[in-house]
């Protein structure tokens, strides 16, 4: 619990200054545009559920509303929650945002076409335990979108000093390894080449992986 608390005032630390990176604000247009771009690529079109899970700031959340989603924003740290309810006003949409552990989010079974996270698992202290909760989430047919990349080596922290498996991000292979167990189809999707995404030339390792069709035991109530 001290850690999740930890967490919570990191991030919420950070709620200020969040946005001021450009794939997190959005607010050039191109940016803007390229991430809508590829959100309708990942997420069905139309009145589609769908989970974002470590929301932040909501600004993908607001993306796919304006989309025609109906979308439920989860995050840990309230501040970034008030500043996704403040976009969620100021575009007059209507957004289910709450406060809560992404990892261990308190959303009904079964009952969402698309759970989006994007990068959160790094975040995580088991983020492979949070990946089975979070298929329970999907209706059958639905998919997981999940946005990662892999900034450095965590084998170069010293174990004392690391604050999670996947701190420092996690290679594209190491993700799909994970996933292959739990879904029959997964799709991986390199990003770093992409400038339009982050508003700038990014040397590290950015990517998307959407998995679908998630083997049987794995989806919607069974997954415990």
């Amino acid at each position: 619990m001290d850690e999740l608390k930890d967490s919570e005032i990191y991030w919420s630390d950070r709620a200020h200054t969040f946005d001021d990176e450009p794939d997190h604000g959005l607010t050039d247009p191109d940016v803007r545009a390229a991430w809508a771009a590829r959100l309708a690529d990942w997420v069905p079109p139309g009145d589609v559920r769908v989970a974002d899970l470590g929301c932040g700031t909501g600004s993908l959340t607001i993306l796919l509303a304006e989309a025609g989603a109906q979308v439920v924003g989860v995050d840990l740290s309230p501040a970034m929650i008030e500043q996704a309810e403040r976009k969620a006003h100021n575009a007059d949409l209507a957004v289910a945002f709450h406060v809560g552990d992404a990892s261990r989010v308190d959303l009904p079974d079964g009952s969402f076409d698309v759970v989006l996270s994007r990068h959160v698992l790094w975040t995580l202290t088991d983020p492979v335990a949070a990946l089975s909760r979070w298929i329970r989430l999907l209706n059958p047919g639905g998919r997981l979108v999940l946005i990662e990349g892999h900034w450095f080596d965590p084998t170069a922290i010293a174990n004392e000093e690391r604050r999670t498996p996947w701190d420092g991000g996690v290679p594209a292979a190491e993700l799909l390894g994970a996933l292959e167990p739990m879904f029959d189809r997964i799709d991986h999707h390199p990003l770093s080449a992409e400038v339009a995404l982050w508003g700038l030339q990014v040397t590290d390792e950015r990517y998307a992986i959407v998995a679908r069709d998630a083997v049987a035991g794995q989806s919607a109530a069974s997954v415990r």
